[in-house]
C-alpha cells in the first residue's frame, strides 16, 4: 500500500512540475526555434501610400554654413520597439550628435525625438519640424532588427527547475543594421548615406532568457550605431570633396562666418592674389642727382 502511494505521490509531483515548467516557457517564449524583428522604413515613411520621389533634376540644394542639423529615428509602426526604448533612443542619437558637435561647420545639431514625426507622415512632417527647429537638413535613422531563438540541447534540462535557472539552453542570435540619411529640407534631394551593422550571439537560462534578450537587443544596437557613425564620418569627408568638384551642392556662409565646408573660390582668389601682392619687389625710386 505504501509502496502504491508513494508512486502516485511521485507521478503527481512530476505532473504539477511538468505543468509549472510548461507554463513557465509560455510565458519566457515558444519553445523550439523562434523568430521575431522590428524595423522602421525610410521609403514607407517619406513616401506614404506608395507615392513616387519628386524630380529632383535642376534643382541644386544650397547648404549655408554653419548648418542646423536635425536627427531623429525612424518611426516604426509599432510605438514600442523591443531593445529600443524612448530612453535609449536619445542615449543613442545623443552619442552621435557628441561625435559631430564639434565640426567647425555645424551649427547645432538637434535631437527629435519621434513622437514629433508620427503625428503626419512625408516630406511635410520633415518641413514642419525643420520649421519647428530651425533646421537646414535631416538626418534620420531607420532600423531593421531580426532575433532568431533555438534550443540546444542542454535546453532539455528545463523540466527541471535548477536547470531553468542555470542552464544556458537557449541561444539567440540578433543582427541590426541601421542606416542613416541626410536629407535638405527645401529641396527634398538626399545628399548622402552612411550604414551601421552588427551581429551578437548569447546563451541565455530559461529564467533569464526575457532579460538577456532585451539586453542582447540593446547591445546589438549600439554597436550598430557605433559602425555607423564611424562610416558617416567618413562618408561626410567624401560629401565635402564631391561637391568641391561636381558642383552637385551651392555652399554659402551665414553672416559672420568664414571656416569649413567646400570653402568660396572668390575668397579664396582675394587671399591668394593679396599673398602674391606682398611678394612683389618694390621697383626703387629714381637716383638722385649730385
Amino acid at each position: 500500500m505504501k509502496s502504491i502511494i508513494r508512486a502516485m505521490s511521485a507521478c503527481l509531483a512530476a505532473a504539477v512540475l511538468s505543468g509549472g515548467c510548461a507554463s513557465l516557457w509560455q510565458e519566457v517564449g515558444s519553445p523550439g526555434a523562434a523568430r521575431q524583428g522590428v524595423s522602421s522604413s525610410l521609403v514607407d515613411y517619406l513616401y506614404p501610400g506608395g507615392e513616387e520621389p519628386p524630380r529632383v533634376e535642376g534643382t541644386v540644394p544650397e547648404l549655408k554654413l554653419p548648418l542646423r542639423v536635425g536627427l531623429a529615428f525612424v518611426p516604426a509602426v509599432s510605438s514600442q520597439t523591443p531593445g529600443l526604448s524612448e530612453a535609449h533612443k536619445a542615449e543613442l542619437l545623443g552619442r552621435v550628435r557628441d561625435a559631430f558637435s564639434a565640426r567647425e561647420f555645424i551649427a547645432s545639431i538637434e535631437v527629435i525625438p519621434d513622437t514629433y514625426l508620427r503625428s503626419r507622415r512625408g516630406f511635410e512632417s520633415l518641413e514642419q519640424v525643420g520649421r519647428l527647429y530651425q533646421l537646414d537638413v535631416m538626418a534620420l535613422v531607420s532600423y531593421d532588427q531580426v532575433v532568431h531563438t533555438d534550443e540546444r540541447a542542454s535546453s532539455i534540462l528545463y523540466w527541471t527547475i535548477v536547470g531553468a535557472y542555470v542552464v544556458k539552453g537557449s541561444k539567440n542570435d540578433v543582427q541590426t543594421f541601421v542606416d542613416t540619411a541626410i536629407f535638405d529640407i527645401p529641396t527634398r534631394r538626399l545628399l548622402f548615406r552612411a550604414p551601421g551593422v552588427d551581429k551578437l550571439s548569447a546563451n541565455t537560462t530559461l529564467i533569464g532568457s526575457s532579460d538577456e534578450l532585451r539586453q542582447s537587443r540593446e547591445e546589438s544596437f549600439s554597436l550598430a550605431m557605433q559602425d555607423m557613425t564611424g562610416n558617416l564620418s567618413s562618408e561626410l569627408d567624401v560629401f565635402r570633396e564631391r561637391i568641391k568638384q561636381d558642383k552637385s551642392v551651392m555652399v554659402s556662409h551665414r553672416p559672420g562666418y568664414s571656416g569649413g565646408g567646400a570653402g568660396n573660390p572668390v575668397l579664396w582668389f582675394l587671399i591668394y592674389l593679396a599673398i602674391v601682392l606682398t611678394r612683389i619687389p618694390r621697383a626703387r625710386g629714381p637716383a638722385a642727382c649730385n
